[in-house]
């Protein structure tokens, strides 16, 4: 059976996702074309091998719209036969993309593809995509929730009510998350798999000197009076501070068999061993993680005592804490560099980022397996092990 490995990994620094963010002048487009090229460069693959290039969006629309995957391509100079398409599962659209690039190198459909993805949050802000006054649900839905959907960040804090989890525990969570982000970066762990861009070095969120103390002042950001008389056992604990921020940024992996890695005399940084996907409740939205990890582990032949990292989406403290709890993971073990809360969270780029943090880590750690998940709007979860080679 063929097999499919990672050869190459990078991704641009993370920027804010607002008008004054570092990223903020930078075409999405060009934010994906420097990863693109980047990715080409380091590898030193022939671009011309490259069966497809298949990358996350999640708000296509304006300077995200169009297939932006197919012109960064372009942009970033690979052959106009080369092919590309965007994809979107949300927050885990291009985890998914490399999901698909290794299914389709395992089943034979390609040799060499690309996963990767981008977001500018600063240019195409979330929500962008469903004009003022439009329902993007519809009837049927309205009638199957017929007290409504919630935002994610009351997901959040209904996760938090429900797993018992502290606004001192979601701060501690988050300062973990700043310092070994900082850290990450004082030491060139983030060297081999950022590729600086137009000046900018480093990610822009990361704030090393952040506390307890400071995080403790913050206000709720999700409180609604409507939401409190219908969920009473939220306390309002999610804050801007125990949450990721808005991003801009892009990211990309390179992947192929490992016959072609062979023969191309390319040395694989892991091989995608399993995936799994997973709908859950769309009210806590956030959970899926929790059964895509029981999941993949399940495929995989493996037990949690046999994943050396992982790497879960920080798209709020509480996710990644209740995660813990239903898994008894090691949070030792978990975004060893820092996640999204630190280094920040481009929709569309995030699953290639963490996948990029991940296998240089792996590699920096000596790691044999390790575990990448991601929660994502509408009760969503992508799930996949990585192993060394």
């Amino acid at each position: 059976m063929r097999d499919a490995v990672i050869v190459e990994a990078v991704r641009t620094p993370v920027g804010k996702g607002k008008p004054n963010g570092s990223l903020a002048h930078v075409h999405p487009v060009e934010l994906l074309a420097h990863t693109l090229r980047t990715l080409v460069e380091r590898s030193g693959v022939d671009p011309e091998l490259i069966d497809d290039v298949i990358g996350g969006t999640v708000d296509q629309v304006g300077e995200q719209a169009m297939n932006t995957t197919r012109y960064a391509a372009l942009s970033a100079g690979l052959p106009e036969s080369v092919p590309a398409t965007t994809v979107d599962r949300q927050c885990g659209s291009s985890q998914q993309a490399v999901h698909f690039a290794a299914q389709g190198v395992i089943s034979g459909a390609y040799d060499i593809a690309v996963a990767c993805g981008v977001e500018s949050m600063s240019r195409v802000p979330m929500w962008s995509n469903v004009p003022e006054g439009k329902d993007p649900f519809g009837p049927g839905i309205a009638a199957r929730y017929p007290e409504g959907l919630v935002p994610q960040g009351i997901s959040a804090e209904l996760i938090a009510a429900k797993w018992s989890i502290t606004r001192e525990q979601m701060d501690a969570f988050a300062v973990t998350s700043h310092r070994r982000a900082a850290a990450a970066w004082d030491t060139g762990l983030f060297d081999a798999e950022v590729a600086p861009l137009e000046g900018v070095t480093r990610d822009e969120c990361v704030r090393p000197d952040t506390g307890t103390d400071v995080l403790a002042g913050l206000r709720p950001a999700y409180h609604d009076p409507h939401f409190a008389e219908r969920f009473p056992q939220i306390e309002w604990n999610v804050t801007a501070g125990n949450a990721s921020p808005i991003n801009d940024g892009a990211s990309a992996v390179l992947v192929m068999s490992g016959e072609t890695a062979a023969k191309l005399g390319l040395r694989p940084l892991a091989r995608l061993h399993s995936f799994a996907v997973t709908g859950s409740d769309p009210l806590l939205m956030l959970t899926g993680v929790v059964p895509a990890t029981e999941k993949v582990l399940r495929r995989a032949g493996l037990s949690l005592d046999d994943i050396d990292l992982f790497e879960v989406n920080e798209a709020f403290s509480s996710v990644v804490l209740a995660w813990q709890q239903e898994t008894g993971a090691d949070l030792a073990k978990v975004n060893v560099h820092g996640g999204a809360i630190a280094i920040g969270h481009p929709l569309g780029a995030s699953g290639t980022r963490l996948t990029t943090t991940l296998v240089h880590a792996m590699r920096e750690r000596g790691a044999r397996y390790a575990l990448q998940t991601m929660c994502e709007a509408g009760g969503l979860a992508n799930a996949m092990i990585l192993e060394r080679v």
